[in-house]
């Protein structure tokens, strides 16, 4: 990076709104729509108004304009200026509004700095959970009362389906996005990801795609769930063609971003950085992009096939014209339950790279950690029909499947085994990272254990499609991946932005939201075993009480999210106390840096030259400051 490009004079403001930013993706985004319907309809032989399902609606044009609205929108962002340039002869460039003359407007258009889009990330996932967390409040509103709806039964499904999608969607990249996207090239030692305009397309990717979901509340929305299953959702209103596009924009965005992430890894660790000596972090990213790059075409391929099944007249999965809604369901959950994983792994990681900063220990059993969750991984393709333990299949295929689902567990076991002898005799420091991450061993602990009468085909018939089954799911995904998550944020976001938080106001968001989360989904242990089934409206008037708690403890779960939202307003954008570069005294690679990190990110290529967690080495009575993980030499630029 040239210093003329660094102190770069920023161009005029009427030049900047007509530039390709997202000003000019969202208008061109609505005339790719327009263009799209348009065509649609004209295939269609239909007005450009939309009709009921009885009436002959007209999915292609709904379809048509997804998907000219994403291209226009990445066009207006300037993703078609790079190739343009290079068909018309100009030479190559890396780099793409990178210079610090560009301030804020970096973050609302395209860049090719790992840090911007880690930040982009981090802001968009979160108002996409904030939508997210929305719908289960409304959710749990309409459960007050066992017969009285505020909603209605075909809106609840709605909202139902709309809470689950979402979070399943955006939260695939919770922390694989920003905090990998961020992080990773300063622990590996280089200065950018593999492909770094791939690396931002796979966020405005993202963002487009929670924007065609949140359309589904004015297309008549979907219920089916968040699974979709078919031939239900060749039946809905076009309400269900944004659950495709969703998760079609989903699909592509996960296995661009697991592509570019084992690029990175593989081909670009600094001198030094064996396999042996890779964080833990950065293994769990590695086991993660494995499995998005493997899992997300399953799930484009089965959405395609649904949009042809409502557009083109296919019958994939229409039994009356000879297809089959096993194979909706085989092909979702050979994708879902790697998905799964997808979540829960970035979590292990998490927890696994934060412990012996906190416990001021080496990581127990790095390499049973190591296998852990490559295991996990491997296994994760072996259990998907566990799913369909009642859908009717062949009863000679359950053995097998119970078997491999209760097999997961072991390398599962690994990854807490290893958690808990870092801790074990460790000099505990319970910071706000640390209780998240403490608060991830005890509810991974209670979703792992519940996951067994799931797995097992016996309990599994009576639990099945119930309450026990959603608390086992929330205990395992948002008990895990969630504390994880806020853990990642105390514990980084000071490095990302380079104020301090709140600890006092970190804690009260931590105790408020470990309590109220028990206290929402214990019960609905009890609701399941009791009978009450997921994704119904309605309920027998002796389940009243336990579904009031769980709702009054949901909502606890919103206000300790206000908690947190308020510690980011008051310590980021109001006090903005500077954070000093290394509060945690962590020896990993990214606390040597300044805090926040410079543009270019290391002055020299880093060597790394010891074992990536060398603590307990400091003499009796010494301070416990970190000292450098890496040794500055020469290099590349």
């Amino acid at each position: 990076m040239t210093a003329i490009a660094m102190t770069a004079r920023p161009a005029p403001l009427w030049r900047r709104l007509l530039d390709f930013n997202l000003l000019t993706g969202i208008v061109l985004a609505i005339i790719g729509w327009i263009i799209g319907n348009a065509i649609g309809n004209s295939i269609n032989g239909q007005s450009l108004v939309y009709f009921t399902k009885s009436a002959g609606q007209n999915d292609i044009a709904v379809l048509l304009g997804y998907l000219f609205g994403v291209v226009g929108f990445l066009i207006g962002l300037g993703f078609a200026n790079y190739p343009i340039r290079r068909m018309l002869g100009h030479p190559p460039t890396l780099a793409e509004h990178e210079s610090e003359g560009e301030g804020l407007a970096r973050y609302f258009r395209l860049c090719t700095d790992h840090k911007v889009v880690g930040m982009q990330y981090l802001v968009g996932v979160g108002f996409f959970f904030f939508i997210g967390g929305l719908n289960a409040m409304f959710i749990r509103t309409e459960l007050l009362q066992p017969n009285s709806h505020v909603f209605g039964a075909n809106q609840y499904l709605s909202l139902v389906g709309m809470h689950g999608t979402m979070m399943m969607g955006m939260m695939t990249s919770g922390i694989i996005g920003p905090f990998a996207n961020y992080f990773l090239p300063l622990m590996i030692g280089t200065r950018r990801m593999a492909f770094p305009r791939i690396e931002a397309f796979t966020f405005w990717l993202l963002m487009a795609a929670g924007v065609v979901l949140l359309t589904t509340i004015f297309l008549g929305g979907f219920q089916t769930g968040w699974t979709g299953y078919q031939p239900l959702g060749d039946q809905g209103v076009v309400g269900y063609d944004a659950y495709i596009g969703f998760f079609a924009l989903v699909g592509v965005s996960m296995c661009l971003l697991g592509f570019n992430l084992l690029a990175t890894i593989i081909t670009m660790r600094a001198r030094g950085m064996t396999w042996s000596r890779l964080p833990i972090f950065v293994w769990g990213v590695l086991a993660t992009s494995t499995l998005m790059l493997l899992a997300a075409p399953m799930l484009i391929a089965a959405l395609m096939m649904g949009a042809f099944d409502r557009t083109i007249q296919t019958a994939f999965y229409i039994p009356g014209y000879g297809g089959s809604g096993y194979l909706f369901q085989n092909l979702f959950w050979v994708f879902g339950h790697p998905e799964v994983y997808i979540l829960a792994i970035p979590g292990f990681a998490i927890v696994l790279e934060l412990l012996p900063v906190f416990a001021r220990k080496p990581l127990w059993g790095y390499r049973l950690a190591v296998s852990g969750m490559l295991g996990v991984s491997l296994l994760s393709w072996f259990v998907w029909q566990h799913h369909l333990f009642v859908s009717g299949i062949n009863a000679d295929l359950r053995p097998f499947y119970m078997l491999s689902t209760e097999l997961i567990s072991l390398p599962t076991g690994f990854t807490f085994l290893c958690a808990m002898g870092t801790i074990w005799r460790g000099r505990i420091r319970l910071t706000v990272p640390m209780l998240f991450c403490l608060g991830w061993v005890f509810n991974f602990l209670f979703g792992g254990l519940s996951g067994v009468f799931l797995s097992d085909v016996p309990s599994d018939v009576s639990t099945h499609g119930s309450f026990f089954s959603m608390a086992h799911f929330h205990y395992t995904i948002m008990g895990g991946l969630i504390f994880t998550f806020f853990a990642a944020i105390y514990y980084w976001g000071p490095k990302m932005t380079g104020f301090k938080f709140s600890e006092r106001l970190g804690k009260i968001h931590f105790w408020s939201l470990f309590i109220a989360f028990n206290s929402t989904f214990g019960p609905l242990f009890a609701l399941g075993l009791l009978g009450m089934p997921r994704r119904v409206v309605t309920y027998p008037a002796n389940l009243q009480f336990l579904n009031d708690w769980v709702s009054v403890s949901a909502y606890v779960i919103g206000l300790s999210m206000l908690v947190f939202l308020w510690n980011v307003i008051y310590t980021q954008l109001i006090r903005r106390e500077p954070e000093v570069a290394n509060p945690w005294h962590s020896k990993s690679a990214e606390w040597q840096l300044p805090t926040p990190v410079p543009l270019h990110d290391f002055d020299r290529f880093p060597v790394f030259d010891s074992d990536p967690y060398p603590y307990g080495v400091e003499p009796a009575g010494a301070p416990a400051v970190g000292m450098p993980a890496v040794a500055p030499a020469g290099g590349g630029s």
